[in-house]
Order: structure tokens, then C-alpha cells, then sequence
């Protein structure tokens, strides 16, 4: 019974450790752009959308689309790019082990 009590504590620490990472990726921020830097999307380790900035240049009433597909562009880059964060950092922390329902 010793080892399954051991196993138990173990689980018990490793769920207070990911329950820390969880915190301190939610304060991470990672930044991505498109179009030259035209728009910039910030992202938190959570995967939240932080911010996301445009040049007034960019902005043309006759060409919408075009802003659209910038803010899409760097929105998604931002998001993949917490989600490489938080995934790695998850994998540090439990060995490279693929733990179910995380990130």
C-alpha cells in the first residue's frame, strides 16, 4: 500500500504544480503580427486574446477585407503561438508525459 499512497502524494503535487504553471501562463503574453507589422495580436499563455493593435494606415474603408484578413492572420499566429508556449512549459513540468484535457 506504501507505493499507492506514494502515487497518490506524487498526484497531489503534480496537481498543485499544474495548477501554478495554469496561473503564471495566464499572466505570459506572446505577440505576433501580419502585414509588415501592420497588425499586431497579443496573446496570453491561457490562450486569451490580450490586445490587438492596427496602424491607421492600413485602415481603407474600400479595401475591408484586407484589414480583416491581417487581424485574422495575426490573431491566429498569436493564439498558436500561446498555445506552443503552454504546451511546452506543460511539458517540462510533467517529463514530455501527454496528460489528457491539457491545453
Amino acid at each position: 500500500m506504501k507505493g499507492l499512497s506514494d502515487l497518490v502524494c506524487q498526484a497531489q503535487i503534480m496537481q498543485k504544480k499544474m495548477a501554478k504553471l495554469q496561473e503564471e501562463l495566464a499572466d505570459k503574453t506572446v505577440e505576433a503580427s501580419a502585414g509588415g507589422g501592420m497588425v499586431t495580436a497579443v496573446a496570453y499563455g491561457d490562450i486569451r486574446l490580450a490586445s490587438i493593435s492596427i496602424d491607421p494606415s492600413v485602415v481603407d474603408s474600400s479595401d475591408v477585407e484586407m484589414l480583416q484578413d491581417l487581424v485574422l492572420s495575426a490573431t491566429n499566429e498569436a493564439l498558436k503561438k500561446a498555445k506552443e508556449m503552454s504546451q511546452g512549459e506543460l511539458s517540462a513540468l510533467t517529463g514530455g508525459l501527454q496528460l489528457p484535457g491539457m491545453f
